[in-house]
């Protein structure tokens, strides 16, 4: 194990990223906790509020994110201050994505439909930096055979392509599927060769002129949605919490 520790992680430079991965979950977590808390009005947690203006938690985030960047940048990677601005930048990428939508948006829309965003933002960005640091580094590790050289390029050439499909898929608006298929491979395939979903960019780009593709693709869509979003549903609000009811739409009277 610790052969494994100092080959793959220590000598590659890993640490900082292992470091802040591990922040940016933590992150994550205590801060939808929290969150959660204060929507229900429990515990001693509350909205930080000054002048009357509510502070967003990606507010401190920005700062620890560019703190912590730059110190990076500025500092040895294997020594204290590397692992402390690794943290940093960690902890701030996390309050940042976690108002993901409210940035997307340029709207408070965190207990709102439009902010599971944010929880498949956190999701994908988590998966990406997770295939960083378990990958293989065909690089900047000393002592490799051929072999190994050999082993480790083929394992990036196989990451490298897994992540292509993952993009066309993620473009033919199957998001899920494309972040579990940045982590296990084929499933990232199957999303690339079916269908696209009706309104994503692909459907916009090349079925414009195939009716019979359109047609295709909102049955797909739609059989899909009905065996599987309220499972899926059930899952976000589990990870995220549950977005608040719309307010229904008075009719116009004019």
């Amino acid at each position: 194990m610790g052969h494994w520790w100092v080959r793959n992680i220590v000598e590659p430079g890993k640490l900082p990223l292992l470091l802040a991965l591990a922040a940016f979950l933590l992150t994550f977590v205590v801060t939808r906790v929290i969150t959660r808390l204060i929507r229900a009005g429990k515990g001693p947690f509350g909205n930080v509020r000054a002048g009357g203006m509510h502070i967003h938690h990606a507010v401190p985030g920005v700062v620890l994110t560019v703190v912590g960047g730059f110190g990076m940048l500025a500092s040895d990677w294997h020594g204290a201050g590397g692992t402390v601005a690794a943290v940093l930048f960690g902890t701030g990428v996390g309050l940042v994505l976690d108002e993901f939508a409210l940035i997307l948006h340029l709207d408070d829309v965190y207990w709102t439909e439009e902010g599971r965003k944010s929880v498949e933002i956190v999701v994908l960005t988590a998966a990406l930096v997770g295939l960083l640091l378990a990958g293989f580094a065909p690089f900047g590790v000393s002592g490799l055979s051929p072999q190994e050289l050999q082993d480790r390029g083929g394992a990036l050439s196989t990451i490298g392509m897994n992540f292509l499909f993952a993009l066309i898929a993620l473009s033919k608006g199957k998001t899920r599927v494309a972040v579990f298929g940045v982590i296990v491979p084929l499933v990232a395939l199957v999303g690339a060769v079916r269908l696209a979903r009706p309104g994503s960019p692909w459907a916009r780009r090349f079925y414009g002129r195939r009716p019979r593709a359109r047609a295709r693709a909102a049955l797909r869509a739609y059989r899909h949605d009905r065996r599987w979003a309220r499972r899926s549903r059930a899952v976000q609000d589990w990870i995220g919490g549950k977005p608040d009811p719309r307010p229904a739409r008075l009719p116009d009277r004019r």
